[in-house]
């Protein structure tokens, strides 16, 4: 299992990817909003999407746990 990690304290803006879904290395996960721009979370490994912890309008903060990828 992979963890997605906020890199920046922003505004979940849009969730792209759902549980279940078949994700491909640099797909979106998530992009998030700070201070006017968007910011695309992509993921680094190819897998599945298993947990998404994040919903539209949240706020993250550095280091925030966004999603986990199951790479099998």
């Amino acid at each position: 299992m992979a963890e997605i990690r906020a890199e920046i304290t922003a505004n979940v803006w849009q969730v792209v990817a759902e549980e279940g879904q078949m994700v491909a290395e640099g797909d979106e996960i998530v992009i998030l909003e700070s201070m006017k721009m968007e910011i695309p979370v992509v993921t680094e490994i190819p897998g599945v999407v298993r947990e998404l912890h994040v919903q539209p309008e949240d706020v993250v903060q550095e280091g925030d746990l966004i999603a986990v990828i199951d790479e099998t």
